[in-house]
């Protein structure tokens, strides 16, 4: 949140983040494209400039609120590199208070990279099994997990090393899912989308990242599973929709989810900078165009255009963390 409200010219304070998410959540027929919001533990405890609750506000829109209980991300030691995502320890004790405050579902984020010799197989299986327990913990809170492993798009890969790395990543994560017991009916999947390396010299089309993604997941996940959302992973906002678009139009391969989105970056880059600490009805005006743009690609129904005030600006970030 620091870095995005720099952009604009801000000071990362406690009441520019609430004014941020204020202008979001107060935004009239956001939920004609968002069913789901996922707040952080700061947020979910704010209110708006008239003392309503953040989360009442999201409620009265029929949008369900959810909450982040990763405590990020830290070195794998032993490794090249790689990391494993903290917080399982009080895990349930703070799933049961989000349950009580309101919150309807859980996120956590666990990331690995793709290099000449990783990810590992300690990285793969550490992750993994970290986010079945995660998983499982959610559950006997009453809370539908979202399974985030992200394969950064970091490097110089190329579209098929992506799509083996993902294809190895979700197959484990889906063994350790099942080893632990987890309700697969009663969990979502935010992963990744198949796609080159950001430094990768050859670009792929939209065309191409869709049977990469549809393939990789076709031989991985289960149709058990009700709902993909896929994360942005530092695209610009254009590249997200319209590769999301080309995933829903893709038969070469059988899709049995719900295949929609839960960017972040590619979400609110243009509301941001149109916003850019002032201009309310810009930044919402912005955010709609986006949501709206990204419910029909999540339809296979998108025709491209309506580009937002970012552009097609890239949201990457090296090594993103949060």
């Amino acid at each position: 949140m620091g870095k995005r409200l720099a952009n604009c010219g801000l000071e990362n304070t406690e009441d520019n983040r609430r004014k941020y998410r204020q202008l979001l959540f107060s935004c009239d027929k956001l939920n004609n494209h968002i069913s789901g919001v996922i707040l952080f533990h700061e947020t979910l405890y704010q209110k708006a400039d008239d003392g309503t609750p953040f989360i009442d506000q999201i409620k009265a829109q029929g949008i369900i609120p959810g909450i982040k209980v990763d405590k990020g991300v830290k070195d794998l030691f032993g490794s090249e590199g790689e990391s494993t995502t903290q917080g399982l320890d009080d895990l349930d004790v703070r799933c049961k208070q989000y349950k009580a405050d309101g919150c309807q579902f859980a996120k956590w984020r666990s990331v690995l990279k793709i290099g000449t010799n990783i990810p590992s197989y300690q990285a793969i299986m550490e992750n993994a099994n970290v986010l079945a327990r995660y998983a499982a913990t959610c559950q006997a809170a009453g809370l539908v997990p979202i399974v985030e492993p992200e394969v950064l798009c970091d490097g110089e890969h190329t579209l098929e090393r992506c799509q083996k790395v993902t294809e190895t990543v979700l197959a484990a994560v889906y063994k350790a899912l099942s080893d632990h017991h987890v309700y697969l009916e009663g969990t979502l999947l935010k992963p990744n989308m198949v796609t080159p390396g950001q430094a990768c010299p050859v670009k792929a089309t939209p065309a191409q990242v869709a049977q990469a993604t549809v393939t990789a997941f076709s031989r991985t996940i289960p149709p058990a599973v009700p709902g993909i959302v896929f994360l942005s992973g530092g695209q610009s906002e254009v590249e997200a929709s319209e590769n999301l678009n080309a995933i829903n139009q893709y038969e070469g391969a059988p899709r049995p989810w719900r295949l929609s989105f839960s960017f972040g970056r590619a979400l609110q880059a243009s509301c941001l900078k149109a916003w850019a600490g002032k201009d309310v009805a810009a930044g919402q005006g912005e955010l709609l165009k986006r949501a709206t743009i990204n419910g029909l690609a999540s339809q296979g129904k998108y025709t491209g255009g309506k580009a937002g005030a970012a552009g097609d600006d890239t949201n990457f970030v090296k090594n993103h963390s949060y």
